[in-house]
């Protein structure tokens, strides 16, 4: 079975393939050279799969790549595909996220951006328009910025309602729809903000990723600025499951594609302190749903290790047993065959890895 990881970085866009496990990957020169790829999005809906690049140009601004060719050519429009409306008196500054609609919901493709803002297309992801229900929402004006920036960053639609939607940003927390985008609640009951006067507040946490369980659509997982957490209830209400990791800060949070209760996180020691825990390379796992957690390290570097892995340099793919892959800010990419019991080197000496994803073909 063929894998293909699309690798964004601050330099542009890497594509790796191999044809089966164990063989070596072959790793193409940068598409979109010295531009930041802060996301990247594979659309399997169709009858080829649609990749899509956030490409942000210092010089040309951001824009969105399609290729419906594994990235062998891509496209752009000559108009911006996401920008804000005149009346906002906001410009787009990257796009953070893709997400696509599900099955119920063909040719809908989700984008998050930063400012904080949802956008959808109905074409792919060629053209998009804002979500006003959600910019409109009175909290917006009091969503603040990480260090990071403040963007959506998590989009999760519910496999089984299209109406049923669920975002996460820096700086504001998760935020859910039941009718389709019309109205918007926050679902943060029981994430703790500690560096807020209210360390419970009704929005304004700094979530940092969430992910669905792909048997329990109901139950989420999220990695918060300090804090692990597990929802029941499509994120309405949050338990921790921090215990047993040896730190709960981290960005990066991933759910299997098809077992249940089975979660990857790589934790860093504290915000202040970005390097993880005792400078070990280890990826931490769970298979009961956050109850417990076991290191995987196996294959990766045994030395002192100091890079940090952002939200969306780490990733599963669809195959079973599930490929499981991360990337790191010194540009090292790391892929397991066996879902993170042993590790392997994909590629090195890349530029700073911002977003990692995988497809089987």
């Amino acid at each position: 079975m063929a894998t293909l990881l699309m690798i964004g970085t601050s330099k542009g866009l890497f594509l790796a393939r191999r044809d089966q496990a164990g063989q070596p990957w072959d790793v193409s020169v940068p598409q979109f050279p010295m531009t930041g790829i802060y996301a990247v999005g594979i659309d399997r809906r169709g009858s080829q799969p649609r990749l899509l690049a956030a490409v942000d140009s210092s010089h040309f601004g951001p824009s969105v790549a399609v290729s419906d060719d594994l990235g062998a050519g891509w496209r752009e429009p000559d108009h911006a595909p996401i920008a804000f409306p005149a009346d906002t008196e906001t410009s787009l500054a990257r796009v953070w996220a893709f997400a696509d609609g599900g099955d119920q919901s063909p040719g809908v493709v989700w984008a998050g951006t930063q400012p904080s803002a949802l956008f959808k297309s109905v074409d792919g992801g060629e053209t998009f328009e804002l979500v006003r229900s959600l910019w409109d929402h009175p909290h917006r004006t009091q969503w603040a910025a990480g260090l990071g920036g403040q963007a959506i960053h998590t989009i999760l639609p519910h496999p089984a309602d299209p109406d049923r939607i669920l975002v996460a940003m820096s700086t504001g927390g998760v935020y859910r729809t039941t009718d389709g985008g019309q109205s918007w609640n926050p679902g943060n009951v029981g994430i703790k903000a500690y560096f807020m006067p209210d360390q419970w507040p009704e929005f304004g946490q700094c979530v940092h990723k969430v992910a669905r369980d792909p048997v329990n659509p109901e139950r989420l997982y999220a990695q918060n600025h300090h804090g692990v957490y597990r929802s029941e209830d499509d994120g309405a209400t949050w338990t921790s499951i921090a215990d047993g990791l040896p730190s709960d800060f981290g960005f990066a949070m991933v759910a299997h594609p098809s077992r249940a209760d089975t979660i990857w996180n790589f934790p860093l020691q504290a915000d202040a302190v970005r390097f993880p825990p005792d400078f070990k390379c280890q990826v931490f796992r769970s298979q009961d749903a956050g109850k417990s957690w076991q290191p995987q390290s196996a294959g990766l570097p045994d030395g002192p290790f100091y890079p940090a892995v952002l939200r969306d340099a780490m990733c599963t793919d669809s195959a079973d047993p599930a490929g499981v892959y991360f990337g790191t800010r010194n540009g090292e990419v790391f892929a397991s065959a066996d879902e993170g019991e042993n590790w392997e080197s994909v590629v090195s000496n890349l530029p700073d890895v911002l977003c990692v994803r995988a497809i089987t073909l």
